[in-house]
């Protein structure tokens, strides 16, 4: 079992930047895909970024050249630098992690371990 923690989330004013991060508590998440999922309010979840333990990454396109996600595997985290932040990017953002170490897409089913948010508002 993985737990997973999400620190870095805030307030920023429209074309900001934060980073997020995400470390597992217990267990890892080093073999593994994991990714970044959001839920506006009023919204479902959507994928935002996920990255393969070779590296490779997926991003939703509204946030592509925006979002960068990487992982350490060394340290167990995962991180979500964003910058250019628009007001449609505010959610809650949640670090996931699937039981496979292949991304394939970013469909918020696929993931199995999941943290408890952060909150995101840009204004």
């Amino acid at each position: 079992h993985v737990q997973l923690v999400e620190s870095g989330g805030g307030s920023v004013q429209a074309g900001g930047s934060l980073r997020l991060s995400c470390a597992a508590r217990t267990g890892t998440f080093r073999s593994a895909c994991v990714g970044w999922i959001r839920q506006a309010p009023g919204k479902g979840r959507e994928g935002v970024a996920a990255i393969n333990v070779h590296g490779i990454d997926w991003y939703q396109e509204s946030v592509k050249g925006r979002f960068t996600i990487s992982r350490d595997s060394a340290k167990n985290t995962l991180s979500l630098q964003m910058n250019g932040l628009k007001p449609e990017d505010t959610a809650t953002y949640f670090c996931a992690a699937r039981t496979s170490r292949f991304c394939g897409g970013l469909d918020p089913a696929e993931y199995t371990y999941w943290g408890q948010g952060t909150q995101v508002t840009v204004s």
